[in-house]
């Protein structure tokens, strides 16, 4: 649901920290606007940011690092065709406004006229997905050292074959403030916590490393016992897992994926490829099959910024589009692409609330949010009862994608052999090697077990990061190549 009135309260905290301590109002955003306006673009905006961040790390019950920090600054950007001009300050001033604002404008062959008059100012609408709290200031300092000694307390109990704990607490308030050439004004204060804790278990020798974690845009006060003592049940299980695994075997198998943080392989392999720019310059293996078959009957994916207090969502995108549920893939057929404004004008279609940016300092381009798969009507048990010979991978640590064959790699970092519908041990060192498109096609049981990842994405693209989420249910997917070390 659209939102006014938590919007305005979001834009009188963004003007408290980003305009008034400078000198500036809204007058002064409309006649650096008007500066851009004065030559010939057909798009331009500026993007204010306060970033106030915490970062807390232990091992070996010692706070080894501690960090703070306070960031803020100003993008300006102007868009003529597919061309964009870009400047950004971190001093938020009036004369480095308008300086920024006649460096862009250059991107314009000539000046249309010797004034241009910004549009009436319009409040955008926005989501209200998650509150408008600083989440450094939910737990003192004590309290926070005290919360990750308890992590290691926990994973320590859990077994004793843990032999090293490293336990890790970030929080983030970031304020943005939006302001378009077509008098749009839009604000988001967006808090953002996460706790990390990776083990290491020891055994005969043999020494092996789990993880686990989660976060989203709420408060410290989330974490307690019970999520801490999931976060370390999910570390714990994945290292005894792998301290008992045999090498992988390799070829061409059936592979099931389980549920939730699986879907980074969706992400990778088949999220990027959906992405405006990609598609507009016909790199990716998508371009131009709208309307077409690209997956099995069943396959719905989505993504999908308005979920609440997750880690991917937005209540406006950092071009002051309020965020969507996009459906990308519906039943196999490719319904349509994520959007920024200059992807979607250039395509003649509407903004799909994805322009995102890593901060003040970067253009903003397509990216996801939550991105998953829904799901489908066969238990998980039933799934994996069904391999005669393959792979079960229940979590994933690193992998990649050319956009444009759409050929994936992705390492599996807990993953078991499985045999007539019995799993019959874990494995380590697999690799799953395929193409995404193609990889959708193969897709031949759906679970009815769909869920989110716990809170921990983060994605790159042309050197930018920024936080997302991810989420499937149980999938079978036939003839996929694994490469292992057997």
């Amino acid at each position: 649901m659209i939102s006014r009135e938590p919007t305005i309260e979001r834009l009188a905290t963004a003007k408290a920290l980003l305009l008034e301590p400078f000198g500036l109002d809204e007058t002064h955003l409309a006649r650096a606007l008007a500066e851009i306006r004065a030559h010939r673009v057909d798009d331009a905006d500026l993007y204010f940011q306060y970033t106030r961040s915490e970062g807390w790390s232990l091992e070996e019950g010692i706070v080894k690092t501690g960090s703070f920090s306070i960031d803020q600054g100003v993008g300006v950007r102007a868009v003529s065709g597919e061309k964009t001009a870009f400047a950004y300050s971190d001093d938020i001033s009036e004369a480095s406004l308008l300086d920024a604002a006649r460096t862009v404008r250059s991107i314009a062959a000539a000046a249309k006229n010797a004034r241009a008059k910004v549009p009436a100012q319009q409040v955008a609408g926005s989501r209200s997905l998650y509150g408008g709290l600083d989440p450094i200031a939910t737990l003192d300092s004590t309290a926070k050292v005290k919360l990750l000694e308890r992590v290691e307390q926990m994973a320590r109990a859990k077994d004793p074959r843990v032999a090293q704990v490293m336990a890790g607490l970030a929080s983030e308030y970031d304020v943005v403030l939006v302001a378009r050439a077509d008098g749009t004004i839009a604000a988001d204060v967006r808090p953002l916590v996460r706790l990390s804790v990776t083990v290491i278990a020891e055994q005969n020798g043999r020494r092996e490393m789990g993880s686990g974690g989660g976060g989203g845009r709420f408060g410290l006060a989330y974490f307690t016992d019970a999520q801490l003592q999931s976060y370390v049940d999910d570390a714990v299980k994945s290292a005894m897992t792998n301290l008992e695994s045999r090498p992988a075997p390799a070829g061409e198998m059936t592979v099931v994926l389980g549920p939730g943080w699986p879907g980074i392989l969706l992400h990778e392999a088949v999220g990027h490829g959906l992405e405006g720019d990609f598609n507009r310059k016909g790199s990716s293996a998508f371009s131009g099959r709208i309307g077409q078959r690209v997956a099995a009957p069943g396959v719905t994916v989505l993504d999908d910024g308005t979920i609440a207090d997750r880690r991917g969502s937005l209540n406006v995108d950092d071009e002051g589009n309020p965020s969507q549920r996009n459906v990308l893939i519906e039943d196999g057929i490719l319904r349509g692409y994520i959007q920024d404004s200059l992807n979607a004008r250039l395509m003649g279609v509407a903004p799909t609330g994805n322009g995102r940016r890593e901060s003040y300092a970067h253009i903003p381009m397509p990216r996801m949010t939550n991105t998953y798969m829904l799901g489908g009507d066969r238990p998980a048990e039933e799934i994996v009862a069904s391999i005669d010979k393959g792979l079960y991978a229940t979590n994933f640590g690193g992998g990649q994608v050319d956009i444009t064959s759409g050929k994936f790699v992705f390492s599996a970092s807990e993953a078991y052999w499985v045999e007539k519908g019995k799993i019959l041990y874990p494995v380590k060192g697999a690799t799953i090697v395929g193409n995404g498109p193609d990889a959708l096609t193969r897709v031949t049981m759906i679970g009815n077990d769909m869920k989110l990842d716990t809170g921990v994405g983060t994605c790159g693209k042309e050197g930018q990061s920024v936080p997302v989420g991810v989420g499937q249910p149980t999938l079978r997917i036939d003839g996929l190549t694994v490469g292992g070390t057997a």
